[in-house]
């Protein structure tokens, strides 16, 4: 096997092989899945902690263990490497092993910068190789049905967004609590929305109550195209946990609490018709009523997140195509945080600038 594989020579009659890097808080996560994927081969951990790494390595086949990347990148028959270490890592790593014809899975957020990620993704594009974001509510049953019934104009056209994710946190070190938890609704939107996530300006508000010296509390609110708005609450604050996302269309609004698993989405025939006149300007002059009509839940299926997305990644190396939750998919969700900072650096409203990345919903 050449050591350089790309990602549309796969061989789709054996498994492939892969390692993770990292063996922290993620990374048994991931060894779990491709350990009980039969699309993998789990390789080798590697781990600064070497101690750390034996003990995942124990649960998953006794697999080889090292703390050398770059052994472990010279390997010939390792095909990918599964990426789970900080984010300020992301891209030495990923660059190093595309650099050495591997394909690459990187947990949320891609890289720590927006340049970062859209190197990465440039890098894997020249290589012929697979980048993928490990977005993994993408792959929950949940969030495939809200792709399928937006797609399907279930909702009409999107009006309004608005996701609440906070919880009794821990407070990071090196990120706020925008790079810590919004990378998640971020990656969501950007999986639902048809064309994906492409934000005309952005609005971040971080509080720091605490005095942490990073913000504890956060509110983004994005622009979007045609008009919606997009609204995201983040906090480490939190006594009670809220995990919930509400999409506001013209024909349904969806209700999506991960919280409740009885009945995770409720669809409402419920909302505001405008009934408009000829022109913009005599809008005030239009006649408003209120639609209330049946509520419904869909019924989804219970399949783990984590294999379904280590399957997707299989399928698009042997496909030579990219995955689902690509790495243009993660830098997309880089812009929307860069731009965070960047507001709540300057007070005010940042617009985002046009990449291939951006554009890209691949």
């Amino acid at each position: 096997m050449p050591s350089r594989p790309s990602s549309g020579t796969a061989c789709p009659d054996r498994p492939l092989s892969v390692a993770v890097i990292g063996a922290g808080y993620w990374g048994p996560n991931l060894a779990r899945n491709f350990h009980a994927s039969p699309d993998w081969t789990l390789a080798a951990i590697c781990d600064l902690d070497t101690d750390r790494a034996a003990r995942l390595a124990q649960g998953v086949g006794q697999v080889p263990v090292t703390s050398s990347v770059a052994s472990l990148l010279q390997d010939p028959g390792l095909d990918a490497v599964a990426i789970a270490t900080p984010a300020r890592t992301h891209h030495a790593l990923a660059t190093a092993a595309l650099a050495a014809g591997k394909n690459v899975l990187v947990e949320k957020p891609l890289a720590d910068s927006l340049a970062g990620g859209e190197e990465m993704v440039r890098l894997a594009g020249s290589s012929g190789l697979v980048l993928m974001a490990d977005h993994t509510y993408c792959y929950t049953p949940a969030v495939l049905k809200i792709r399928d019934l937006i797609a399907q104009g279930e909702l009409g056209e999107i009006l309004f967004i608005d996701s609440v994710r906070i919880n009794l946190g821990l407070i990071q070190p090196d990120v706020d609590v925008f790079w810590d938890l919004a990378p998640h609704d971020l990656s969501i939107l950007d999986f639902v929305l048809p064309g994906g996530l492409r934000p005309v300006r952005v609005s971040a508000h971080g509080s720091d109550p605490l005095g942490a010296g990073t913000a504890c509390v956060g509110h983004l609110v994005i622009e979007l195209e045609a008009g919606a708005m997009a609204h995201i609450h983040v906090n480490w604050l939190s006594p009670t946990k809220i995990r919930q996302l509400v999409i506001g269309g013209s024909r349904r609004t969806l209700v999506w609490d991960d919280l409740n698993p009885q009945q995770r989405l409720s669809i409402y025939d419920r909302g505001v018709n405008l009934a408009r006149t000829a022109g913009l300007e005599e809008r005030s002059q239009s006649q408003v009523s209120y639609r209330l009509g049946d509520t419904w839940s869909p019924a989804l299926p219970e399949h783990e997140a984590l294999a379904a997305m280590v399957t997707e990644f299989a399928a698009s190396i042997r496909a030579g195509r990219p995955a689902l939750t690509s790495g243009s998919a993660g830098v997309r969700v880089l812009a929307v945080l860069e731009a965070a900072t960047l507001s709540q650096a300057s007070g005010s409203s940042v617009p985002l600038r046009p990449t291939l990345e951006l554009e890209s919903a691949s």
